[in-house]
């Protein structure tokens, strides 16, 4: 039993590893059983005389240890669970071990493992010590050689870091491959692949006219469906020159794509491995959400070339320095390949989903935190999103051409560097002249902050003052908030369009601005935080009309969204408490007329559509009832669909685009129709389910069967089974369009639903995309279902993951986090989900899962 939480790793604990790593050769004789690894390591001391040579190394069996090729007595040297430690070793030398290591029986996916018959490795942040001895710390740099060895009939293929170098014959029916990588990278960019594969190949012409040979490796019959992820990779490496001056500096880039992955994808330096969800696509198989994910997770990873691995983190406290620089790089990627409204739309939907709730919670940390538990858990939305957003904020203030000279000077002055946050912003200090002190705020403090917005009109002058504030509420650990720099695009609004623009920066804790207009000048509109300059919640205190009013006068896409956003969580909020019995004619009225008003660009259209989610109303009001919140929710888009219902049976008759195009504007009218379809779904019509059926059953592509689906999927009935069967009939030798099949069921299922998709014959707890499919869209995505009051979604979860822990740490404490609002429920639910999370901590988990539910418990 295992109740106390993990040690904790400190920021002020830093300090350099005492030795240089000049060069690394590896050797791999791949086996899946008995894989053997002999490592020579090229050690020159930099640091304390008198400091141990300490490595890192999990789930190893040394066979051989030699220093100088001379062998070590078992007196020299220590060996224990975590590691291997040399008392004394001489100034400069080479270290030699053979190691045997077991990639079929690693099910963590974390080091060198199998998928799908094919070695696999996976080494950010710690899993290289799974592979061999070794500083598996982010700031110990070296060159690496690697030449491996295989079973020609089914290793064909064999992969790594850098640069093809020689090949051939081995006898006995193995052959061996050696690949050098030139640019310094820490062993968390390590990589390694060996299997059989199609292979989609093309080029690229750089900048400066070299040619970069491009290959895409998928699983026997696939390389068809890697042509969309191809083609974004190609596009991002144009557009990482034309923004950023950055040019692709290897001959070669792979791409291999699995199906058992941790995460979405890595960026090793020139053999990224992806998650097969990532990188294969095609209309009969993908929706147009999987091609645009495709689109910015390759640019993601791409953009990692120069902002990650040939300049990387320092230690892990950094890691929002290659993360969220990187999303923040990949979101204008987006941006500018197809609508940069509704990107921005899309981005600030996942940041309050996930971080909003994760800054709100008990698992609240800063972007930098000082402290944490189990690195693996270190990799939330807040590192990431709320990273991005900080660099957005520091490109507004400091505008776009001097954001581009400081990252200029970043590329320059740190390229081949293992670098902190102060590292970075000393660039921009450089050539901006500013002093950034303050505003590394963003990265020490958690929280999101709250700046409230208080108008004063003076008619008789003619003279508006604006009074904002902010305050950041207290989170674990922080209880004390200093005001941090809020950028915040503003306007004055009029009947005519935009009086006045600016930006102010909310540098105090109060500010008061006043504006003379002209005489005669009607009390005119302020529209705040435009575009979403900044990573905040607004509270102001505006009558229903005035709201309405701006909705409709509102010049900035992102507001008049988020205006809609805004009076649809109050009305949502009046219908669960039962202060009024149906929706407001007016606010129905309004968003209808914004819907049809944005019929232009649908893709807009379709967000316009949007209600919040049940989690969002979370930070609304306290305690939350889910079950109450979703029936409200219901209630207002049932009303909506039927002041839309003669425009959705419309726009649904009518055929969708063809010839297919995964491109912006077709996803775009797909967006809408799809979005029509889930309105459909919640109408209430009688015939909905026939309507939806007969979508179903015509939809020319995965984008409208699916949405019909899905919606079917929340109804009871024949039409439901119907589709459900067929669907499954159809995809069943397909493990990521099932991956949909389970998930469309589990975000409408109850716990005893999910249990049956968890007895499912093709439910796999190796896998985390099945996993995932149910117990993560189930316990994120279904919160009426999850923390449904007498704790069956919290049981039926509770089972899963103490299995899933057991073989995989890390997706079994990324599940967990789902518990993050438990202390914001009503009362029944908050009790049941506390004895949920005390019978985890009295339980035998992973230190990562073991982290989780400590600080979740507090």
């Amino acid at each position: 039993m295992r109740t106390e939480a993990p040690v904790a790793v400190k920021l002020s604990d830093y300090t350099p590893y005492p030795f240089e790593v000049e060069q690394v050769d590896l050797r791999f004789d791949l086996d899946p059983e008995d894989t053997r690894v002999r490592a020579d390591l090229k050690i020159r001391r930099t640091g304390d005389k008198s400091a141990a040579l300490e490595l890192d190394g999990e789930a190893l069996e040394l066979k051989s240890i030699a220093i100088d090729g001379t062998a070590l007595d078992k007196g020299a040297y220590e060996v224990t669970e975590s590691g291997l430690t040399i008392a004394s070793v001489p100034d400069e030398f080479t270290l030699t071990t053979d190691v045997k290591i077991a990639p079929a029986s690693n099910t963590a996916l974390s080091g060198l493992y199998m998928s799908g018959g094919r070695f696999c490795s996976q080494c950010e942040s710690v899993g290289f010590r799974r592979i061999t001895y070794y500083p598996d710390r982010p700031d110990v740099m070296s060159s690496f050689k690697v030449r491996m060895t295989a079973d020609k009939e089914t290793c064909p293929v064999l992969l790594s870091n850098g640069t093809p170098g020689e090949s051939g014959d081995a006898g006995d029916g193995r052959h061996f491959a050696v690949w050098d990588d030139p640019h310094k990278k820490p062993s968390y960019l390590f990589a390694l692949c060996a299997g059989d594969y199609d292979i989609y190949r093309d080029q690229f012409t750089t900048m400066s006219g070299k040619v970069i040979d491009l290959a895409i490796h998928v699983d026997k019959g696939d390389a068809e469906r890697a042509a969309w992820a191809m083609d974004s990779l190609k596009r991002s490496m144009k557009w990482d020159e034309e923004t950023y001056g950055r040019e692709y500096d290897l001959g070669v880039f792979n791409i291999v794509a699995v199906r058992d992955f941790n995460f979405g994808a890595m960026e090793n330096k020139g053999l990224n491995i992806f998650n097969s969800a990532y990188v294969l696509a095609d209309e009969a198989s993908a929706t147009d959400a999987d091609f645009e994910a495709i689109e910015s997770i390759v640019a993601h990873e791409y953009f990692h070339n120069w902002t990650g691995n040939r300049i990387t983190c320092r230690d892990w406290f950094q890691l929002c320095l290659k993360e969220g620089l990187t999303v923040f790089r990949d979101q204008n990627f987006s941006a500018d390949m197809r609508s940069r409204p509704v990107q921005r739309i899309k981005d600030v939907i996942r940041l309050r989903a996930r971080q909003f709730a994760e800054d709100a919670g008990p698992l609240a940390h800063s972007v930098r935190p000082d402290t944490y538990g189990a690195i693996d858990n270190l990799y939330t939305a807040t590192v990431y999103e709320k990273g991005a957003e900080i660099i957005g904020m520091l490109r507004r203030m400091i505008g776009e051409e001097t954001y581009r000279k400081g990252m200029d000077l970043y590329f320059e002055r740190h390229d081949g560097q293992a670098v902190t946050i102060e590292d970075f912003y000393a660039c921009f200090e450089k050539v901006s002249g500013q002093d950034f002190t303050q505003f590394r705020r963003w990265y020490a403090q958690a929280g999101t902050p709250e700046v409230t917005v208080e108008e004063n009109w003076k008619a008789d002058s003619n003279e508006i003052e604006i009074t904002l504030r902010q305050k950041t509420p207290a989170t674990p650990g922080q209880p004390v908030k200093q005001p941090v720099p809020i950028p915040l695009n503003m306007a004055l609004l009029d009947e005519e369009g935009n009086l006045a623009e600016w930006m102010t920066v909310l540098e105090d804790e109060e500010v008061t601005l006043t504006f003379d207009l002209p005489d005669g000048t009607e009390r005119p509109l302020v529209s705040v935080n435009r575009d979403f300059t900044a990573p905040v919640r607004l509270a102001r205190s505006l009558s229903r009309e005035d709201r309405l009013q701006l909705v409709r006068l509102e010049t900035d896409p992102f507001n008049q969204w988020d205006g809609v956003q805004t009076l649809a969580k109050e009305e949502i909020l009046a219908l669960a408490e039962g202060s009024q019995a149906e929706p407001d004619a007016d606010l129905v009225d309004a968003i209808a007329t914004a819907i049809e008003g944005a019929l232009g660009d649908p893709a807009y259209a379709a967000l316009l559509t949007r209600l919040p989610d049940v989690g969002e109303m979370f930070l609304e009001r306290q305690p939350a009832d889910p079950v109450a919140l979703n029936k409200a929710r219901k209630k207002l888009q049932k009303a909506v669909a039927g002041k839309l219902e003669d425009l959705i049976i419309s726009v649904l008759g009518q055929p969708s685009p063809q010839p297919f195009d995964p491109g912006a504007e077709q996803a775009g009218t797909r967006a809408l129709r799809t979005a029509f379809i889930t309105l459909l779904a919640g109408s209430g019509r009688e015939d909905a389910d026939t309507h939806l059926l007969k979508l179903y059953e015509a939809a020319p592509n995965m984008t409208e069967k699916l949405a019909a689906l899905r919606g079917l999927a929340g109804l009871e009935g024949e039409a439901r089974d119907k589709a459900l069967a067929d669907f499954e009939e159809a995809w069943k030798t397909n493990p990521l369009v099932m991956d949909k099949w389970f998930s469309v069921q589990a975000v409408t299922a109850d716990a005893e639903t999910v249990a049956k998709l968890a007895a499912h014959k093709d439910f796999d707890l190796r896998n985390p995309n099945r996993v995932r499919s149910v117990v993560a869209v189930f316990a994120m995505q279904n919160l009426s279902a999850f923390h449904a009051p007498d704790g069956s979604g919290y049981k039926v979860v509770e089972e899963i993951v103490r299995k899933a822990d057991k073989a995989n740490p890390s997706l079994g404490a990324r599940l967990l986090t789902a518990f993050e609002q438990w202390r914001v429920l009503e009362p029944q639910a908050r009790s049941e989900a506390e004895a949920c999370l005390r019978r985890l901590q009295g339980s035998d988990l992973s230190k990562n899962s073991a982290d989780i539910v400590a600080r979740a418990l507090g």
